[in-house]
C-alpha cells in the first residue's frame, strides 16, 4: 500500500488503556525472532522535535485549542514521516508505529468534532499520502481502558467518558470503512490471545 519500497508500515491504534505498548513490544520480539530488523516508533514523539511537541500536547497543564492541537500533531507527523518512517521503508524494513493517522481521525475528527474531511486533508499534507499497509486497532470500552491507567492522567486521558466514547466510535467507523487495511482486536481478551491475533495479522501481511 505504501510506495516507498519493499518495507511495510504497521500501525497500532486504539483508545486509552488498550495495551498498544505491550503489543508493540510483543510484535517486536516476534519479528526479531523471525529474522526481521524492525523499527519501533511512536506518535507523537518519534523524533527530537516530536518529543518536544509531545510534551506540549500531553502536558495536563497545556491550554491548546482544537485546531492548534491537530496542527501540532501534523507537525510531529510530517517530521516523523520524513525523518524516520520513509527512510526505514526505503531500506526495506518493517516499521511498527504506535499511533498514526487514524488517531487523528478518531481523536480530532470524531471526538473533537473537527470532521473527517478536514482531518484527511491535514493528514495527507503531513504524510504525503503515506498510508499503513496494516493497522491493528485494539478495541476497549472507554471506562475499562481509563481504569487500566496506573499513573497520573495526561491531558487527553483526562477528557470525560463521552469524549473517549467518541474516540472509540471513530476507530470502529474507520475499521468498517477500510476492512482490507484495518483489523480490530478485542483488547479485553487476555494478553496471550491479543498477541496471538496480532502476530497472525502481521503474518498474513508479510505472506502477501
Amino acid at each position: 500500500m505504501n510506495n516507498c519500497g519493499i518495507g511495510k508500515l504497521i500501525t497500532l491504534e486504539g483508545p486509552e488503556g488498550a495495551g498498544k505498548t505491550t503489543q508493540s513490544e510483543a510484535l517486536l520480539q516476534w519479528l526479531v525472532k523471525a529474522g526481521y530488523n524492525p523499527v519501533v516508533t511512536r506518535e507523537p514523539g518519534g523524533t527530537d522535535l516530536g518529543r518536544r511537541i509531545r510534551h506540549m500536547l500531553l502536558d495536563a497543564g497545556s491550554d491548546i485549542t482544537d485546531k492548534a492541537e491537530i496542527l501540532l500533531y501534523a507537525a510531529d507527523r510530517a517530521q516523523h514521516v520524513e525523518k524516520v518512517i520513509i527512510p526505514a521503508l526505503r531500506q526495506g524494513r518493517i516499521v511498527l508505529c504506535d499511533r498514526y493517522i487514524d488517531s487523528t481521525t478518531a481523536y480530532q475528527g470524531y471526538a473533537r468534532g473537527l470532521g473527517t474531511e478536514f482531518v484527511e486533508q491535514v493528514n495527507r499534507i503531513a504524510t504525503g499520502g503515506l498510508v499503513p499497509d496494516l493497522t491493528l486497532i485494539y478495541d476497549i470500552p472507554p471506562d475499562k481502558g481509563i481504569a487500566r491507567k496506573k499513573s497520573s492522567l495526561d491531558r487527553l486521558e483526562q477528557e470525560d467518558l463521552e469524549f473517549h466514547r467518541l474516540v472509540r466510535e471513530g476507530y470502529l467507523m474507520i475499521a468498517r470503512r477500510e476492512p482490507s487495511r484495518v483489523k480490530v482486536i478485542n483488547a479485553l481478551n487476555d494478553i496471550e490471545t491479543v498477541t496471538r491475533e496480532s502476530v497472525e495479522a502481521v503474518k498474513t501481511l508479510l505472506r502477501g
